[in-house]
């Protein structure tokens, strides 16, 4: 089966805008300042912006997407046909094992930080009591999610490639059923072609 070109558009489309939301994500995490109620009895939190919540989530989605067509298309390495024994077959499932790993880091690096990012601070603290500290998202977890992204991109296209080099063995598709090679024809006086039918 020959590399579709669609495919790597779609798996790299996705996972560059899904890259591409978690660092706007990281750019728009939620700052907050403790203000004092109009008593002057009650400290809070004033939060700004949530948009990387909803960066964060849309990268999350993105990336999820991305995932599922790269194993949907090469049956997720564990369905279908089994793959030819070759250096291939170790290195398509080295990749495979790489992309999911990344896979898995950004995923958790965006569903963590998206949730992290949307928790604010209520009222706390009391007048002359404990100082107030308003939570808010460590800088750089969008930022590890946006590097995994590219790298479980790369591991995907991969992955994706040497499967299906691995899943042909070399054999090639013709009009007339496969062949090893393209040899010449025995009726010119040449070598015969090894064809299965």
């Amino acid at each position: 089966m020959a590399v579709s070109i669609s495919v790597v558009v779609v798996i790299v489309s996705l996972h560059l805008l899904a890259f591409v939301l978690a660092i706007g994500a990281e750019r728009r995490r939620s700052t907050a300042k403790v203000v004092p109620d109009q008593y002057d009895e009650y400290d809070y939190c004033v939060y700004a912006s949530d948009a990387s919540t909803a960066y964060g989530l849309s990268a999350f989605g993105l990336l999820l997407i991305s995932q599922t067509v790269v194993n949907g298309v090469t049956k997720c390495l564990c369905f279908g046909k089994g793959l030819v024994r070759s250096r291939m077959r170790s290195v398509a499932v080295f990749f495979f094992v790489l992309s999911w790993i990344s896979f898995l880091g950004a995923e958790a690096c965006l569903l963590a930080g998206s949730a992290k990012n949307a928790y604010h601070t209520k009222y706390r603290g009391i007048y002359g009591g404990n100082e107030l500290s308003c939570e808010t998202l460590r800088k750089g977890v969008f930022a590890g999610g946006a590097a995994l992204t590219l790298i479980s991109m790369a591991a995907s296209i991969v992955y994706y490639v040497v499967h299906l080099k691995a899943d042909t063995g070399g054999w090639e598709r013709h009009e007339n059923g496969l062949s090893m090679t393209s040899l010449e024809n025995p009726e010119q006086g040449g070598v015969g072609r090894f064809e299965k039918l």
